[in-house]
């Protein structure tokens, strides 16, 4: 007689930030811990897409230094890892497929999918989002003049509005100014070693 198996492996609640970090900077790390600790979450894992489907490939510099600043960004703080799913299959990275091969490795855990208010209104445009929504938690970051409303199960979470995104950051390196407070320190020390934005 067979005897059925229950797993002792603890459930987690994971949150997931994805994006293009390119670079990334201290409103992605302000966010991911004000999710993190509002939701009671056992940690945010930032997610580097490979290649984003709604982003000239062009614009972004390539994987393997992404994934490099990223890595500096959230070391020293335990409430943060890398989640390198996507880096790691290639091509376009569409969440869907993401979240069914997440939840193939990891049946034990609970995903928490952290998303701006601002891109809520766009999930109707997600590939696979009725399917998406069955395997993930969205949740959406208040920001000032974005409507919070959305015909999908959205959790709401209030953070600092912090006014700084990767194109501008992009954009004073190409202007020779500094991004100094505006990233992480070890970020901005990877930016200059690798002369990356047209750091010279």
């Amino acid at each position: 007689m067979e005897t059925e198996v229950i797993s002792d492996i603890p459930r987690k609640r994971i949150g997931l930030l994805g994006g293009t970090f390119n670079p990334p900077h201290l409103g992605h790390l302000i966010m991911a811990e004000q999710v993190c600790t509002q939701l009671g979450l056992d940690r945010v894992d930032f997610m580097p897409d490979f290649q984003p489907p709604h982003i000239d490939p062009k614009q972004a510099i390539d994987a393997k230094h992404r994934v490099a600043m990223v890595q500096r960004a959230v070391m020293g703080n335990p409430n943060f890892g890398v989640e390198l799913t996507e880096i790691k299959r290639g091509g376009k990275s569409y969440s869907y497929d993401t979240m069914v091969e997440l939840h193939k490795r990891h049946p034990e855990n609970q995903y928490y999918f952290i998303i701006g208010a601002d891109m809520v209104a766009y999930l109707p445009k997600w590939y696979r989002i009725t399917e998406l929504t069955k395997l993930v938690q969205f949740v959406g970051v208040k920001r000032p003049g974005v409507k919070v409303h959305s015909s999908y199960p959205i959790l709401w979470v209030d953070t600092p509005e912090i006014d700084v995104s990767s194109t501008l950051i992009r954009d004073k390196i190409a202007k020779q100014h500094s991004i100094r407070y505006l990233v992480p320190d070890p970020v901005c020390e990877y930016i200059e070693e690798n002369k990356l934005y047209g750091k010279r």
